[in-house]
């Protein structure tokens, strides 16, 4: 179901375009990490993979669950809650590792938050924290690195900022671009694991900012 609102509303927002990387490939069990910035973004790339064939599962903030309808959703669909800081946020891994095995693709943002800054300029992807090693350590499963850009333009800042952003969106039509690159085998340990992943996702943010339209502002 979210993926098929995603797919519908965020053409409506704004220009949705997708490119891959030669070799590219959505293999069933494969971990789908991508850039965090904005909290349209998850919308974006879950649009952009369902027009490549896909629905992921979702690894996202426990807090989500507890918006009525949303959170319903949210856990009828298999989508992961993930309480960060807490002991619990283990049980999330193990959660993520079931779906690759039953041939689940999942959505891990390895970010692990929002970028705190308030303006609307593209920035490459902040520190990587430890899950996404650690879920291919138990499982072996490939990583596809995805970038997007452009969520930004739709929704970044405060409440009021946000909002506004999202309400004018169908009128200012903002590019957004998402692109798949070819899949990883991960090795080493957990740190290259880590290091490996942030630099393959941060080349497909690259590759999707270059195909904004309007080349968005980096970020100091």
């Amino acid at each position: 179901m979210l993926s098929r609102i995603a797919e519908v509303l965020v053409p409506a927002a704004g220009r949705l375009s997708v490119t891959t990387d030669p070799g590219a490939g959505l293999a069933p069990g494969s971990i789908v990490a991508a850039n965090h910035t904005s909290l349209a973004d998850p919308a974006v790339v879950i649009a952009a993979l369902r027009r490549l064939g896909v629905e992921p599962v979702v690894m996202a903030a426990a807090g989500l669950w507890r918006i009525p309808l949303l959170g319903r959703a949210l856990a009828r669909e298999g989508h992961i809650p993930v309480v960060r800081g807490d002991r619990r946020a283990a049980a999330s891994l193990d959660l993520a590792a079931r779906a690759l095995e039953r041939g689940r693709l999942v959505l891990i943002y390895a970010e692990g938050g929002l970028p705190r800054r308030r303006d609307a300029a593209e920035a490459a992807p902040g520190p990587f924290r430890s899950g996404l090693a650690r879920i291919v350590e138990y499982t072996g499963a490939p990583v596809v690195p995805v970038g997007q850009a452009g969520a930004r333009r739709l929704a970044s800042g405060g409440a009021a900022k946000q909002l506004a952003g999202l309400v004018t969106a169908p009128l200012r039509r903002p590019d957004l671009h998402v692109h798949v690159g070819a899949p990883l085998e991960l090795t080493g340990d957990r740190a290259a694991r880590t290091a490996r992943a942030r630099t393959a996702v941060t080349e497909a943010w690259r590759t999707a900012a270059a195909h904004l339209r309007e080349p968005a502002a980096l970020a100091a």
